[in-house]
């Protein structure tokens, strides 16, 4: 009895910490996912300063644009945060339209990443585990993550690239309140640090993915020698 029940707490504590360690990917899975959203809708991935005494700063994200402006509300002056949607009256430069299709690709393949690592742990659920689904759906999953983490890379990186060395085209509508003409100075942002952040969770999970498919192949072969085993002592 002692014997089975030793037995039976080591293979419950190894059920335990498999299931942690396929539990970890999907939530680094899910972190990357919400910090890459987070990073999409960030108001400030350039930061201009203006020679103008009504808008001093502008902070343009890759959907919006925001100022403060003091607006005159009974007899008061009130500073309030304006902001403007990036959209056809803007004249946008090819690398800025690069950015937000590349934050886009990112973000959806980051989604495709969870529903495949979902479905690999359902099937590790089940009592026929079908390893070789799960190790399908793990490497759709880290060759997904690999992708979107140098997607996210290679926008927060040629964004601050062209902001502070290049030359932008970007251009305000006509009847944005200052012109391009009036910068005075363009501010570093959280934008880059945040993406390398972003891209080295996301590489992390890949790691974590390997390692699953690493543990997977082991078990496979593990039942394949047992099946051999049984299959001799049959005989």
């Amino acid at each position: 009895i002692a014997y089975y029940t030793t037995n039976t707490l080591r293979r419950t504590k190894r059920s335990v910490k498999e299931y942690i360690f396929k539990f970890s990917g999907l939530i680094c899975c899910t972190s990357t996912l919400v910090s890459e959203i987070i990073l999409a809708d960030s108001q400030c991935w350039r930061l201009w300063e203006f020679n103008n005494k009504d808008v001093q700063f502008v902070s343009i994200g890759l959907w919006e644009a925001y100022y403060t402006q003091d607006f005159n509300i009974s007899a008061s002056m009130t500073r309030m945060l304006v902001h403007t949607p990036i959209n056809s009256t803007w004249n946008k430069s090819s690398e800025f339209q690069y950015l937000q299709v590349l934050i886009a690709w990112a973000i959806l393949m980051k989604i495709l990443v969870l529903v495949f690592t979902s479905v690999a742990i359902k099937i590790s659920c089940m009592e026929d585990q079908l390893i070789e689904i799960q190790l399908f759906c793990y490497k759709i999953s880290a060759i997904i993550l690999a992708v979107s983490s140098l997607f996210t890379l290679v926008t927060v990186t040629l964004n601050y690239l062209v902001d502070m060395y290049g030359q932008t085209t970007l251009d305000f509508s006509p009847d944005f309140p200052v012109k391009m003409e009036d910068i005075i100075k363009k501010h570093c942002t959280k934008v880059f640090p945040m993406g390398v952040l972003t891209t080295t969770m996301s590489l992390f999970g890949v790691i974590l993915f390997l390692c699953e498919m690493i543990s997977l192949k082991v078990q496979s072969q593990v039942k394949a020698q047992y099946a051999s085993n049984l299959a001799e002592q049959k005989v």
